[in-house]
């Protein structure tokens, strides 16, 4: 049976929020029993705050509170990681991040396109793509993968990354038309190679 230890350091264990798509690190804070008991009541990130000696909901103030999609533990149940849907910058600077804003990669890529398509603006190329639809966003990705495979054949390294990027946005643009998410391809890529499923919430919610 899979259980927080919150005795081992006190009554309190630390609690990572990452980003559920991007997969960045948003924060660390602290969690009692009754904080955790309300994160899973309600949905949303509750800490428990060692300077002012109360339970407090993060963005309680800002209204950039975190939505938890998923809640896992670490092997020695001792830490927390919560997956989560930001509601506005977590870091109480502004930023996106406590720790900064970050790499690039492609859960943001796949955030910005979701965004664009979402909330489309007026000379968008993403706007423009999803108002054409499949079978435009289609042919553009047969056509970069076409320009990928001559960038390989001629041996040009430069030209194999420009395309190759070229395809991953137009691949990226064609799973959110479809509906699937990135994080669905990762899923079925760990399947593959085997991997292990961490101690998550959704299996085990009536045990903790």
């Amino acid at each position: 049976m899979t259980k927080i230890d919150f005795e081992k350091a006190g009554g309190l264990v630390p609690a990572i929020l990452q980003h559920h798509q991007t997969g960045q690190v948003l924060m660390l804070g602290y969690m009692n029993r009754e904080s955790f008991d309300k994160t899973r009541e309600e949905g949303v990130a509750w800490f428990y705050s060692r300077s002012k000696e109360r339970l407090w909901k993060k963005g309680e103030e800002s209204g950039n509170v975190q939505k938890v999609v998923d809640i896992a533990l670490d092997c020695d149940q001792d830490t927390i990681l919560l997956q989560v849907d930001p509601l506005g910058p977590t870091c109480h600077t502004g930023q996106t991040s406590c720790f900064g804003e970050g790499h690039f990669n492609l859960s943001v890529l796949e955030q910005t396109v979701s965004e664009k398509i979402k909330h489309p603006q007026e000379g968008s190329y993403t706007k423009y793509l999803i108002d054409e639809g499949q079978d435009k966003i289609i042919k553009k990705c047969g056509e970069e993968m076409t320009e990928v495979i001559i960038a390989a054949k001629n041996n040009d390294k430069e030209e194999l990354i420009n395309e190759a990027s070229d395809l991953a946005y137009h691949l990226l643009v064609l799973l959110q038309q479809q509906g699937v998410s990135l994080a669905e391809v990762e899923a079925k890529l760990g399947e593959r190679h085997g991997q292990k499923q961490h101690y998550s919430i959704r299996s085990e919610i009536n045990e903790w």
